[in-house]
């Protein structure tokens, strides 16, 4: 090969993976932005301030700068943050989308596909919102604006990760074999699925029977102790939604543990190996947040840290999966 061509084939090389690089930064600060936005969500529906500013949307009681009490501010800083991150989002989008051309950005396993995806989720999202606040908090339409950030979350973190970002450099390299690295990417997945499952349930614990004041919610209140429920496993009204919810959470805790074990078995990838460690110390601090919340009567603070936690235990599995996947590619 002649040198000249040598020479132009590292530059566009040099040039695709800055670029790469430059979008896995903005992926990544676009993750923390929306991990960011669901604890301050969290905090609006704990200190009830979910109607802050009235059932108005998007003005705040009828105005764009109203007057403030404690609710309002609560309420009107969330809207903020949320119109921050369509900025943001919308960033990732057109980023993508200029680059779409560039070695790594399309096609399968690329980064135009999460972020066109993120993209779609904003707009869910927004509408979701809007919806939530003129219906006055229905806690159906809570719970699926939960699972929409989270959504949201996931396609920016697998952007992230794919473009070399939260541990994606290198994340290729395993001594474990193609049918080992595709078992430990498949736990990982499962992992991830039930993980998105107890997300949900753990929604619909907080929102089904809550007041607008942002007190602890009936089915919340009606399953008592722990790590059992009212020192059982029955009950009638709304206490099976939070057992299905505790034993959903306990079945993730046994995967995750199987799962660890048997990735450090396979010698799969550092990355891999770390984000699945990772992902069990987070769900055994989850447990042990659930079960201080629980036994002292769901105090603000540790339903703050519950939702704040369950977060990052999500992320962590989404990373986990995303770098195995592309472990056993």
């Amino acid at each position: 090969m002649p040198i000249a061509v040598l020479s132009e084939t590292l530059h566009r090389s040099d040039a695709a993976s800055a670029a790469r690089r430059g979008f896995g930064r903005l992926a990544t600060f676009a993750a923390v932005y929306t991990y960011a936005l669901i604890a301050v969500g969290g905090i609006v529906r704990i200190t009830g301030s979910g109607l802050g500013c009235g059932d108005d949307w998007p003005k705040c009681h009828g105005e764009w700068i109203p007057p403030f009490t404690f609710e309002t501010v609560i309420e009107y800083l969330h809207r903020l943050l949320a119109a921050g991150i369509s900025f943001v989002i919308l960033a990732v989008v057109v980023q993508a989308l200029r680059r779409r051309r560039t070695p790594g950005f399309s096609g399968r396993g690329g980064l135009l596909r999460p972020a066109l995806l993120a993209g779609v989720f904003l707009l869910v999202q927004v509408v979701l919102g809007g919806v939530t606040v003129m219906m006055k908090l229905p806690a159906a339409v809570t719970i699926l604006h939960l699972g929409t950030a989270m959504a949201l979350l996931a396609t920016l973190l697998v952007a992230a990760v794919r473009a070399g970002a939260l541990g994606g450099t290198g994340a290729g390299d395993t001594a474990v074999g193609a049918e080992g690295a595709r078992k430990v990417a498949r736990s990982a997945f499962s992992a991830a699925a039930l993980g998105y499952i107890v997300v949900l349930m753990g929604a619909m614990v907080a929102n089904t029977g809550a007041p607008v004041s942002g007190a602890p919610s009936a089915a919340a209140l009606a399953c008592q102790g722990f790590p059992l429920c009212n020192g059982g496993i029955g009950g009638g009204g709304v206490v099976h939604i939070q057992l299905t919810h505790r034993i959903l959470a306990y079945l993730l805790f046994f995967h995750v543990v199987g799962a660890v074990i048997s990735t450090r078995k396979r010698s799969a990838s550092l990355q891999v190996e770390r984000a699945a460690t990772t992902s069990l110390v987070l769900v055994l601090l989850q447990i042990a947040v659930a079960a201080g919340m629980v036994m002292m009567v769901f105090p603000p603070s540790f339903r703050a840290a519950h939702l704040i936690v369950g977060a990052a235990v999500w992320s962590s599995l989404v990373i986990w999966t995303t770098l195995a996947r592309r472990a056993a590619a």
